[in-house]
């Protein structure tokens, strides 16, 4: 693969606003490819860890970081400076809610250190998930504004949503097919023709606004299927019907069927908040309130409290009250093999066993040490002594390192929220 711009043949400058989950894997394979990358972003630890040659994302291993860097090649860094010269900016910064609202301000200032640096002929392109309409009524004129330039006619503008999925070993950044767009034929041929360049497929659509809405419609459509076996997990319950029986069940349907699991709520970034974007831009725009978004966060945001809930019954029926209680959680994670905590379900769970009076302690070996984590809770290693000293185990993360043939034998009492265990008079699921 040449190293050449999509339009010119000169070396290629790649900015990759953002080095987090989605940013980093980015600006690491556009290294490996061939082309010169700027890693910006406007953490200093983060940055300082990356011109170590440490990773703080699982699915990128320290060794790529370290080769990176001696290619001379990849620059992580927090000053705007060096984003002079680029040929193709990519923003990868995180799109949070406030108050219920989506929060653009990490685009916004993203956009408009880019644009400080934009020239004629360059690419710009949008990754974060956002509702539609951002890239080209937030995100180009803040880049016009700040270059006076137009977007279109002097410079390239297009979205390509990113689909990272921590922890994943099967699909990963390169062979996950990747949509592209552009606010124009232009914009699109050049976003694509950098893509193609990084990734096995790409999939081309009509206008950014597809695009958009393509990413807050993979995640609203897991997002409602979630709380609906969450939902009937809970019914199922109550009925003494074996909900995990009856998925696996109708899983054997090979057509119109696909089968969700049930958990202890959702995590991460994409399922408890994108959904929310569409609905919030269906509001403003429309004056319609999206029931289906809602329903479904309101379902999978209780679940926390409901795997409490379950807790404290299975602690009443042994006669033990919550508040002592030795309560040792398998997973802080959202997610199996990763340490990505945002958002996380367990996280909540913690929280309001702590609230109750609870000892509660945690094993997660994903967890890294300089994660922010409650200092009420304390760490400790998944082995006997801890198992056997716990009047409660709740497995909420089920991490492949995890011995839980081991739990299964020594624990008191198992509550297992992802149906891992085998069956037995201590153990119950979801």
């Amino acid at each position: 693969m040449g190293c050449s711009t999509v339009d010119d043949a000169k070396p290629i400058r790649i900015v990759v606003a953002g080095q987090g989950y989605v940013g980093l894997p980015l600006a690491i394979r556009a290294v490996e490819v061939g082309f010169d990358v700027v890693g910006y972003d406007t953490d200093p630890r983060r940055i300082q860890q990356l011109a170590q040659g440490y990773s703080y994302v699982e699915d990128i291993r320290p060794a790529r970081v370290a080769d990176a860097l001696r290619t001379g090649r990849y620059l992580p860094t927090t000053s705007a400076d060096d984003l002079a010269g680029f040929d193709i900016a990519v923003i990868t910064v995180p799109t949070p809610l406030t108050n219920g609202a989506p929060d653009l301000s990490c685009i916004e200032q993203a956009a408009r250190t880019v644009g400080g640096h934009l020239r004629p002929g360059t690419l710009v392109v949008l990754e974060s998930t956002t509702y539609p309409g951002t890239t080209e009524e937030v995100v180009g004129p803040l880049l016009e504004s700040a270059s006076g330039l137009r977007a279109g006619a002097d410079f390239r503008l297009g979205y390509s949503p990113e689909r990272i999925d921590p922890g994943n070993p099967d699909w990963a950044l390169v062979n996950t097919p990747k949509v592209v767009s552009g606010m124009d034929d232009r914009s699109r041929q050049s976003v694509q023709r950098f893509y193609d360049s990084l990734v096995d497929t790409t999939v081309p659509v009509t206008g950014t606004r597809e695009a958009e809405l393509a990413k807050l419609l993979e995640n609203t459509f897991r997002q409602v299927n979630i709380a609906l076996v969450n939902e009937l997990a809970m019914f199922a319950n109550g009925l003494g019907i074996d909900i995990w029986e009856a998925i696996d069940a109708a899983a054997t349907k090979p057509f119109g069927f696909m089968s969700f699991r049930p958990g202890p709520g959702v995590g991460g970034h994409c399922l408890p908040i994108d959904p929310r974007y569409l609905a919030w831009h269906t509001q403003q725009t429309l004056g319609l309130r999206f029931r289906f978004v809602e329903l479904a966060s309101d379902i999978n945001e209780h679940m926390p409290d409901y795997v409490v809930h379950r807790l404290v019954l299975a602690l009443n029926t042994r006669r033990l009250p919550v508040n002592g209680t030795r309560v040792l959680l398998l997973g802080l994670a959202y997610k199996k093999n990763t340490g990505d905590v945002r958002e996380s379900p367990a996280l909540q769970i913690a929280h309001r066993l702590l609230d109750l009076g609870a000892d509660v302690a945690y094993a997660d070996p994903f967890i890294t040490d300089d994660a922010v984590i409650d200092p009420r809770l304390s760490r400790v290693p998944l082995d006997r002594h801890q198992i056997d000293g716990a009047d409660a185990v709740v497995v909420l993360a089920d991490h492949d390192d995890f011995d839980l043939d081991l739990v299964a034998g020594t624990a008191k009492y198992v509550l297992d929220t992802r149906h891992r265990l085998p069956a037995g008079p201590d153990v119950e699921y979801l």
